[in-house]
């Protein structure tokens, strides 16, 4: 039983491989008060979003094994899975180059702002200057600038090495000892990164220690003219505190592919502002992640049928890794 697959594959991807494994139903999306209805008689329930809790699994008598269509395990309740024997699955670093290609995008939407000015070429705005170029945005060279990372996980080093590849200057918050660090990047604690830092990118994992990690008092550590990236978790930041940094200037730009709710509301301040650059928490959803994403929880599935499973999630958080 898939409950949500909708997201993973909206119909340019294939279930078959699974649908040799046993019965399937595939629902595109499944509403909270749906869930225990529609899974009820499966041994083995997918999910990506739909909140599987310690109610949902106490009345899922059947359930055996419940895999997760994402990294980030939070919609289960790991406890009460353990408790009845379930086995719990994620998919990890799926989305690794996807989600460090998408910070990129983000930032060089800050630094070159391509869309803009292709608007404005067709808008006729170069047309009838006297110069052979125009523009009307501050435009800005990545060499050289410190790139502050908080959280060094397999998307944060993917981030690491395409900024080393820009020439910048590489710090991380990070649990590693100064000797594993790969070559080039530097250690710092949280103070240090976010003052020194000209862009400050989030992958770090969403714990009681790092819900609004960047608040009004980190953000006044931050530069004016820093740049601040979350493509991990929405709860990273206090989006209030962020909409009213940028809007007082505190910081340059926010560019986030998550919020702290999605979707949003539409009096979250953070779309009021003119420098929030904001994407509908799609850096997971490249063609090819997604097809790494299903294959692997494919394989999840036969591995635990062959009683040899794979990726288990073996205890709970209040989230899991800042992959997508």
């Amino acid at each position: 039983m898939i409950l949500d697959g909708f997201t993973a594959n909206p119909g340019d991807l294939s279930w078959r491989k699974l649908e040799k494994l046993g019965d399937v139903t595939v629902y595109e999306r499944t509403k909270a008060e749906e869930t225990v209805s529609r899974a009820a008689g499966a041994e083995i329930v997918l999910t990506n979003k739909v909140i599987l809790g310690r109610q949902e699994i106490e009345e899922l008598p059947q359930l055996e094994y419940i895999g997760v269509l994402a990294t980030g395990y939070n919609v289960v309740d790991i406890d009460a899975a353990h408790e009845r024997g379930i086995t719990v699955t994620n998919v990890p670093a799926y989305s690794t180059e996807s989600v460090a290609q998408m910070v990129f995008a983000h930032l060089l939407t800050v630094t070159n702002r391509p869309e803009h000015y292709a608007q404005q070429v067709r808008k006729g705005h170069w047309n009838c200057r006297p110069d052979f170029c125009y523009w009307d945005t501050p435009l800005t060279e990545l060499s050289g600038k410190t790139f502050g990372i908080v959280g060094l996980g397999n998307i944060g080093q993917r981030v690491a090495q395409i900024a080393l590849a820009f020439g910048m200057n590489v710090i991380a918050l990070t649990s590693k000892a100064t000797a594993q660090l790969p070559t080039g990047i530097r250690k710092a604690e949280l103070q240090t990164l976010l003052s020194a830092s000209d862009v400050v990118s989030l992958h770090c994992p969403l714990t009681a220690a790092t819900h609004h990690l960047i608040h009004r008092g980190t953000l006044q550590l931050m530069k004016p003219s820093a740049i601040l990236i979350n493509t991990g978790r929405g709860p990273l930041v206090d989006d209030a505190a962020v909409a009213e940094g940028l809007a007082g200037g505190r910081i340059a730009a926010y560019c986030a592919d998550v919020l702290t709710e999605e979707p949003p509301r539409a009096g979250n301040p953070l779309l009021q502002q003119p420098h929030a650059f904001i994407t509908p928490h799609i850096a997971w959803a490249t063609r090819e992640a997604r097809l790494r994403l299903i294959c692997t929880a494919i394989e999840n599935v036969h591995a635990f049928l062959g009683h040899r499973p794979q990726n288990v999630v073996g205890h709970s958080l209040m989230a899991s890794t800042s992959s997508k």
